[in-house]
C-alpha cells in the first residue's frame, strides 16, 4: 500500500508540473543590449507573455445546520 501511495504522489507532482509548464508561454521578442561604458542608455528585453485563464463562479445555496444542545452536568 505504501508503494502505491508513493506512485500516486509522483503522478500528482508530475501532473502539477506539466500543468504549470503549459499554463504560461513566454517568447522573447527583443534581445537585451548592454549599456554604454558611460552607463547611459541600454535596453531591457521585451517579452510577449500568454497565460492560461481560470474561471471562478459563485452560487448561493441554503444549507441545513444541525441544532446543538449542551447540557451542563448536574451539581
Amino acid at each position: 500500500m505504501r508503494g502505491i501511495g508513493l506512485i500516486i504522489a509522483i503522478i500528482l507532482v508530475v501532473a502539477v508540473a506539466v500543468g504549470l509548464y503549459t499554463m504560461v508561454d513566454i517568447d522573447q521578442t527583443q534581445e537585451a543590449q548592454l549599456p554604454n561604458v558611460t552607463v547611459e542608455g541600454g535596453q531591457a528585453p521585451e517579452f510577449d507573455v500568454r497565460t492560461g485563464s481560470v474561471d471562478v463562479e459563485t452560487e448561493t445555496r441554503e444549507v441545513e445546520v444541525p441544532t446543538i444542545r449542551v447540557n451542563p452536568p448536574a451539581e
